[in-house]
């Protein structure tokens, strides 16, 4: 079984920068597209950056491109979030999830069936 860990969260004044990591453990997760999701209080899950799994395709939500990089190192079996240019409505729990399917890109929930148990991210004003 696959198991998801995030880490690099932590608390940064708008404009700064941050970098979240997802180790995978138990079995490797080169042959899935992975996700980063966030969510904020109040607020449902939303995608946030996904890749596949050699990483030659990613995809953005508009609120976050240009910003934010997502990106994979298939030998750690880890996967990366980048955010430069933080903003306060950045904040929220992010988590990293795995398709479902070998070879799976989606940025619908419904398509990641192992999520890791969210690093929170907090950006000042």
């Amino acid at each position: 079984q696959v198991r998801l860990v995030e880490s690099g969260g932590g608390l940064v004044q708008a404009g700064g920068s941050l970098t979240l990591s997802c180790v995978a453990s138990g079995r490797s997760v080169s042959s899935y597209g992975m996700g980063w999701f966030r969510q904020a209080p109040g607020n449902e899950r939303e995608s946030v950056a996904t890749i596949n799994w050699i990483g030659g395709r990613t995809y953005y939500a508009d609120s976050v491109k240009g910003r934010f990089t997502i990106s994979r190192d298939n030998a750690k079996n880890t996967v990366y979030l980048q955010m430069n240019s933080l903003k306060p409505e950045d904040t929220a729990v992010y988590y990293c999830a795995k398709t479902r399917n070998a070879g799976g890109f989606s940025g619908y929930e419904y398509e990641y069936d192992i999520w890791g148990q969210g690093t929170q991210v907090t950006v000042s004003s």
